[in-house]
């Protein structure tokens, strides 16, 4: 029988989180430079008063566009250098992600829109929140996706993006008016 250790206490996920993060390598870039389609994502971080959270840290996980969670160096992808996984921290006052449109995930309750998972760490927090970012163009699939269905119709304004010049808009409320939906995983 195998020795159960006991659970290590939790501790805040901040307000460090820039100090020794990889950024080189896994930075602000799911896709290259130059890659076709590329765009960027900004948004700010905000606490339950309004206030912008300058050391947040955010973290997105992605299909391809073809809707695949294949290792970057396969040569089969659409995207040469492809990671599907981005961070940015907030110390600037917003994250950015640069990236390509993912495709349509298949699923066991139905087919997923194309869509973002978002982490989100910050100071005061003892667990990460996690969210999702829908674009705002893919109404059909949109209102078909299993995920984004079952959040209430007045909240789902929060899991969609803004398009704005070069790319989109994605702020996260962690409290307050207009908290951004979070989902128990």
């Amino acid at each position: 029988m195998t020795e159960q250790l006991p659970a290590t206490p939790s501790q805040t996920v901040g307000p460090y989180l820039h100090i020794g993060l990889d950024w080189d390598r896994y930075g602000h870039y799911v896709a290259p430079e130059g890659a076709a389609g590329a765009f960027w994502i900004r948004g700010e971080v905000f606490d339950g008063a309004g206030q912008r959270i300058p050391d947040a840290l955010i973290e997105t996980w992605q299909a391809d566009p073809d809707g695949r969670f294949d290792h970057p160096d396969d040569p089969r992808g659409r995207v040469p250098g492809f990671r599907g996984f981005g961070r940015s921290d907030t110390r600037l006052g917003e994250y950015s992600i640069h990236t390509v449109h993912p495709g349509v995930v298949p699923g066991p309750q139905g087919a997923q829109a194309p869509h973002l998972d978002v982490s989100v760490f910050a100071r005061g927090m003892l667990h990460r929140v996690v969210t999702r970012l829908y674009f705002p163009e893919n109404e059909a699939a949109n209102a078909a996706d299993p995920v984004l269905s079952s959040v209430p119709a007045e909240r789902r304004s929060t899991l969609i993006a803004t398009a704005e010049p070069g790319g989109y808009r994605f702020d996260v409320h962690l409290q307050g008016a207009g908290e951004t939906v979070f989902f128990d995983v």
